[in-house]
């Protein structure tokens, strides 16, 4: 004998089911989704965030790329809405690519996905204009949500994923470019230092002596070590090992 179907109750939310249905419903030709170029060198992440992907419905990857050698070719080439940048990868500065992809590509929107949320890299980030910033031990869901917030933003909203709201928290200057809840970057004690200092800092962490960054932006010795003391300062550093600490750290030795 066939079992009974069961029924649905009543109370039981036509709602319910049309918003499931709609959050799987697949783009159409009114609104074609958002178009994702991925560029990571790690396979295993993208793949996991295609199933992702899938599962939502409204993104598709249209093309990965495991640096940022050929970028510019390719947005060119498949016109994606959204770029989604790794930061340590093989071959050229992930930041000077992202500024002139910008400057090429003014309404395209690219954001970060980091495995290392560091001062550095947040402020390299905002700078170069990235659209937001999240880091690879975010929860896929919220890698999705953001992607589609930003691809939806009409007022330069800048994006940041739970871990990096964790680690910095957000500053409002009354720019232009907002972050909900009307801060408009992501702050971090680099704020307080000036882009001279910020250059003289990435130096540092590289290694060089006081006289090689004086003749490696033509400036003295004793001007190179007046920008050294008003950073350990600002930063609330003792010495300058330890500043150059500080710099690696937070990833301005390689930015």
């Amino acid at each position: 004998m066939p079992k009974p179907i069961a029924k649905v109750p009543e109370g039981v939310s036509k709602a319910s089911r049309r918003s499931k249905q709609a959050a799987r419903e697949p783009a159409s030709e009114a609104d074609p989704g958002v178009r994702v170029l991925c560029v990571d060198d790690h396979a295993v992440l993208v793949e996991g965030l295609k199933a992702q992907f899938a599962i939502d419905g409204r993104i598709t990857v249209v093309g990965r790329l495991p640096s940022a050698e050929k970028l510019l070719d390719e947005v060119a080439r498949l016109k994606p809405d959204v770029v989604l940048l790794d930061i340590e990868m093989p071959g050229p500065d992930v930041f000077e690519m992202a500024d002139r992809l910008r400057h090429m590509h003014p309404n395209l929107r690219f954001v970060f996905l980091s495995a290392h949320i560091r001062d550095g890299y947040l402020t390299a980030a905002y700078k170069c204009g990235a659209w937001g910033y999240f880091g690879k031990g975010d929860e896929l869901e919220d890698i999705v949500a953001g992607i589609k917030e930003l691809a939806r933003s009409t007022t330069g909203t800048f994006v940041m994923g739970p871990k990096v709201r964790q680690r910095c928290g957000a500053v409002h200057t009354g720019g232009a470019r907002q972050i909900a809840g009307g801060a408009d970057r992501p702050s971090t004690p680099l704020e307080a230092l000036s882009d001279r200092e910020i250059e003289i800092l990435r130096l540092i962490g590289k290694g060089l002596s006081r006289v090689e960054i004086a003749k490696e932006l033509s400036r003295s010795a004793k001007t190179i070590d007046g920008h050294q003391e008003r950073m350990m300062k600002k930063l609330g550093i003792a010495s300058r090992a330890e500043l150059m600490r500080f710099a690696i750290r937070e990833g301005l030795a390689v930015a």
